[in-house]
């Protein structure tokens, strides 16, 4: 089958303004706690894209992993996004549920989370994941993958006979919205777009987006 004649054409859901929660950050929970319920797969992946160091866009799928008045994830800090972040500190996510054919935009600052957040979760995470950011020199070339397994086995040995502790290159960012978009899949491309944008006042206004 060619690549142009792949149809789907949504119909399960609509999306309507008067019924979103006038908050935004609300209203994503409560559509990732329909996804949880709908068991749909790597529910908490999204798209980051940041800007690349050569001025290009770049993404990649990270994971989310709480929403509290912003949207938190963790990576190595030396990593490329990491780079990309500290030079500019702005992003965006995207969600995509396609079982319930439903799309997440999200787009605004991001800041590091404090290290007590950063230790939480680390120490929250199996023993490998652990040594795992204490292995990878994460976006940096490497000669093999055996100089990798030969990183491991080295972080392995030390940390057999001390307790592990966060790298200081390892943490959290945070992602403080300004623009929130919920897009619901509809019948013949007409699908419901509904947009929270920050004003000057710091409130959300709520918009319907044509298609």
């Amino acid at each position: 089958m060619k690549l142009s004649e792949i149809r789907k054409d949504y119909s399960s859901k609509s999306l309507d303004i008067r019924d979103v929660n006038h908050n935004p950050i609300q209203q994503f929970r409560a559509w990732i706690g329909e996804a949880i319920d709908s068991e749909v797969p790597e529910v908490n992946a999204m798209c980051l894209s940041t800007l690349g160091l050569d001025g290009y866009p770049n993404g990649r799928i990270v994971l989310l992993k709480e929403v509290d008045h912003g949207f938190v994830f963790f990576t190595n800090y030396e990593s490329e996004k990491g780079l990309e972040i500290a030079k500019c500190p702005k992003a965006s996510l995207t969600f995509f549920w396609p079982e319930l054919e439903r799309q997440v935009r999200i787009k605004g600052k991001l800041e590091k989370v404090n290290s007590e957040e950063s230790d939480a979760y680390f120490h929250s995470r199996p023993i490998g994941s652990q040594i795992g950011a204490w292995t990878s020199p994460q976006s940096k070339p490497i000669a093999s993958r055996e100089e990798l397994t030969s990183r491991q086995h080295e972080f392995e040995n030390k940390f057999s006979t001390e307790a592990i502790t966060r790298p200081l290159h390892w943490g959290g960012y945070r992602l403080l919205a300004s623009r929130i978009e919920f897009w619901q899949g509809r019948p013949s491309r007409l699908h419901d777009r509904i947009s929270y944008q920050k004003n000057m006042a710091e409130d959300w206004q709520i918009i319907r987006l044509a298609p």
